[in-house]
């Protein structure tokens, strides 16, 4: 199958005098044969699930294997203390990465989620969205128009590269849902279609050879803190690229960077919960402690 390329998207986008998003909808909804609308209220639903997630994560679940829980809960706690001197992030950052923490615990603790791209990264979409919504006031069928250029912009790194941890480790996933959280971004707060594309590359380049190590083969270690971390770079190359920052080197062949470094990571960093933080005297001991005596059984 040919790659997709979203520069001709972009370009195409800015022929046409139409925001990014827009383009995506009328072009997602005339391959879907459905109605534009049919297809705003579908991102409605997952936005629902989205926000869900989120409101499920700030209960202060606990995750299936233990490791990671409250986290969430906990940066809301502390952006609304009464001690401002000692916080760092302003009110946006701050929501965002509470609500990527919140909704990625949810996923650790088997609440259902939206993959964005996948259930690993499920927490940096929304984190981003729904920040950006509530502290600029954008209305729900505006969000649900990002939604669609998130989407669409993952559909091209999946063409060029991978969303999969297992074939090019987190870059895949945490790499490319920030990517994806910064191009709607800045479709969101009104950009041209030539700064998401710069706040795609942007956001993918911070984090290039991005290993998968999850602790015990399980998506809870380091993969919800890292959720919270990629929507933070997500917010700064949206911001870089609003203010008229460019990627030097064009969104399409960041991708393909991507994919040849994804297809040069070694195996034990690809998933397997061999390598990395995985592998460290403390990774192991945590895979003892929960599968211990199955790994007994199974030798």
């Amino acid at each position: 199958m040919d790659k997709l390329s979203l520069l001709t998207w972009l370009e195409d986008a800015t022929a046409e005098n139409v925001s990014f998003g827009q383009y995506c909808l009328q072009t997602q909804a005339a391959e879907l044969e459905i109605e534009e609308s049919a297809l705003l209220q579908r991102m409605k639903e997952s936005l629902s699930v989205m926000r869900n997630a989120i409101d499920f994560g700030l209960t202060g679940v606990r995750s299936t294997g233990g490791l990671v829980g409250g986290s969430g809960l906990r940066l809301k706690n502390w952006h609304e203390g009464s001690d401002l001197r000692k916080k760092l992030l302003g009110a946006l950052s701050a929501k965002a990465a509470t609500y990527a923490l919140a909704a990625n615990e949810a996923n650790a603790a088997m609440g259902r989620i939206c993959a964005a791209p996948t259930a690993g990264s499920s927490g940096v979409l929304p984190g981003v969205l729904f920040a950006i919504a509530e502290e600029c006031s954008i209305a729900e069928d505006r969000l649900g128009l990002a939604l669609v250029a998130a989407g669409s912009i993952g559909m091209v790194i999946a063409s060029r590269a991978s969303l999969s941890g297992a074939e090019g480790g987190c870059q895949a996933e945490c790499g490319s849902a920030a990517a994806m959280a910064a191009g709607a971004a800045v479709d969101l707060l009104g950009g041209s279609p030539d700064q998401v594309g710069h706040a795609v590359a942007l956001a993918l380049k911070n984090l290039l050879g991005l290993v998968c190590d999850p602790v015990a083969g399980l998506v809870e270690v380091p993969c919800v803190k890292r959720n919270a971390g990629a929507a933070m770079i997500a917010l700064l190359a949206a911001e870089m690229a609003l203010a008229g920052i460019e990627s030097a080197i064009p969104v399409d062949e960041v991708m393909d960077a991507m994919a040849e470094i994804g297809h040069a990571l070694p195996e034990t960093l690809r998933e397997t919960g061999q390598g990395g933080l995985a592998g460290t005297p403390t990774g192991r001991a945590y895979k003892e402690r929960i599968f211990g005596s199955r790994n007994h059984l199974e030798e």
